[in-house]
């Protein structure tokens, strides 16, 4: 199954290592991350997951809740999280789904066989609260996913979602944003009070309005 931006997150239930977990039901009204791994007790996988524990605050602090999966079994995740937490120096408290049978990864289409015949590769998907996928990126592997732009891009789709504007290239949090081009200029000061630079037509930079 090919999912795609704009379309309906799939639900599901799975085991994890937090219990049994119907998706909707612990996503409620939060935004979230759901990312799978090739398999448990690998280095680089261990360090993601280790990563996304220490970065608890900040998804929370954005409303975000995490659900990492891979198709090895409970037992393994909860051995692996031992490891996990003793090499990386966390607590990890997010769900790890078990998906031996590899029920969610099919539907979210998370086994390449090109790249690996029977595991999962390094998928991310973000969801809203509408429980649409807003994002999707796919890493090989053999390559660590960074975190850092997966929160970038968690800002940048919280921003846009509620303001009429956009995120120009490398953009960071607290740094000017794009009007869009459906705004005419007449209306820009009332919707941006902060003011605007106009450099073109169709380029109008704003402050970043929501701080």
């Amino acid at each position: 199954m090919t999912l795609r931006l704009g379309d309906t997150a799939p639900n599901f239930q799975a085991f994890t290592t937090k219990g049994v977990l119907d998706f909707y039901e612990y996503l409620g009204d939060s935004w979230g991350v759901l990312y799978s791994h090739p398999a448990d007790f690998t280095p680089v996988c261990t360090t993601e997951l280790g990563r996304t524990a220490a970065l608890k605050a900040e998804f929370e602090k954005r409303n975000v809740k995490v659900l990492a999966l891979s198709v090895d079994p409970l037992v393994l995740h909860h051995e692996w999280i031992e490891d996990i937490e003793e090499t990386q120096n966390v607590l990890l408290t997010f769900p790890v789904i078990a998906d031996e049978d590899r029920k969610v990864a099919l539907l979210y289409d998370m086994i390449h066989p090109n790249a690996a015949e029977k595991a999962t590769v390094r998928t991310v998907f973000i969801v809203d609260p509408n429980k649409k996928i807003r994002l999707t990126m796919t890493y090989p592997p053999s390559t660590g996913r960074n975190f850092h732009e997966i929160l970038r891009v968690i800002d940048s789709l919280q921003l846009t979602t509620y303001h009429s504007v956009a995120t120009p290239v490398d953009w960071e949090q607290g740094q000017d944003v794009v009007i869009l081009p459906s705004i005419p200029d007449d209306q820009i000061a009332d919707k941006f009070p902060k003011g605007y630079t106009r450099i073109k037509p169709y380029l109008r930079m704003t402050p970043q309005p929501n701080i």
